[in-house]
């Protein structure tokens, strides 16, 4: 578990990043990320990015973030683990791509300059991040499918701020903090707080499987890379009832083996890895 944020002033009239909102937002989430804590903020001072670091794969400072490509034109803030990036990085490796740490992080970059949005195809793994694209003049905000982690989101007065939490906005000092009627609503009602609302008026969550690009004309219509309801429906269209169902020993074993594929890829770090139920 990380922390990230970032702030885009895209309007031209947008006050500049102010470093100080940044950090404040950034250290209110220290304890998702007790390892370490970065910042970065661009030449003409309209992005700036941040991060607290719980260390899980390439402990060392290489894989500290904010990180950058050699040429300065991609960034990244990332929240999460990819459980595919060896072999994504096998593959970019192949194509020319030169790395300067044994990261997953890093493989985000890669990869995005490879296949820019459809890289979020290729991923397995859990992720919230945040890419600026230094060429493009753009944002690249980006949830994992099942939205194990968290994105929240605010365009107020012309400026992104994006964080792992609701908090790490405010604290900022200035995102308005009114009460949002239907994040409460559905509170009361669910005993959660549905997305895309949350308790504030002025801040959004990203949706689960969902990215969303900023540019100097402001956020674009959010895009679904994954859908749960739509992988059930295609696969409730390829059953044959005419055929046999599965025996149940069949059942148990296609269980246990996609079991034991998930708990492999879990098992990923460069930290010893430990279970807990929650309740």
């Amino acid at each position: 578990m990380c922390g990230i944020v970032g702030i885009y002033a895209y309007r031209d009239a947008s006050t500049k990043v102010d470093l100080g909102e940044l950090r404040r937002m950034r250290d209110h989430m220290q304890r998702r990320g007790p390892d370490g804590a970065g910042d970065w903020l661009s030449t003409d001072g309209r992005v700036g990015l941040g991060h607290r670091r719980l260390a899980i794969i390439d402990l060392s400072e290489r894989g500290a973030q904010p990180m950058h490509t050699r040429d300065g034109t991609l960034h990244i803030t990332f929240n999460g683990e990819i459980y595919n990036y060896r072999a994504l990085r096998t593959e970019l490796e192949r194509k020319g791509y030169a790395f300067d740490s044994s990261s997953d992080t890093e493989v985000l970059l890669h990869l995005y300059r490879d296949r820019g949005l459809d890289m979020l195809h290729a991923l397995r793994g859990m992720y919230a991040f945040g890419l600026w694209d230094a060429a493009e003049r753009c944002m690249l905000l980006a949830r994992d499918p099942y939205g194990i982690k968290p994105l929240y989101y605010t365009t107020h007065d012309g400026t992104l701020r994006f964080a792992s939490q609701v908090k790490a906005l405010l604290a900022g000092g200035r995102v308005p903090h009114t009460p949002d009627s239907a994040g409460s609503v559905g509170f009361h009602l669910w005993g959660y707080v549905p997305e895309p609302f949350t308790s504030c008026a002025a801040i959004t969550a990203l949706e689960a499987g969902t990215s969303l690009i900023v540019n100097a004309n402001g956020a674009q219509p959010v895009r679904r890379h994954f859908s749960l309801a739509r992988v059930w429906s295609d696969a409730c269209e390829r059953v044959n009832l005419a055929e046999p169902l599965p025996s149940q020993e069949e059942i148990g074993a296609l269980v246990r083996d996609a079991v034991r594929d998930s708990v492999a890829a879990h098992m990923v770090a460069d930290v010893p890895v430990s279970a807990f139920l929650s309740a």
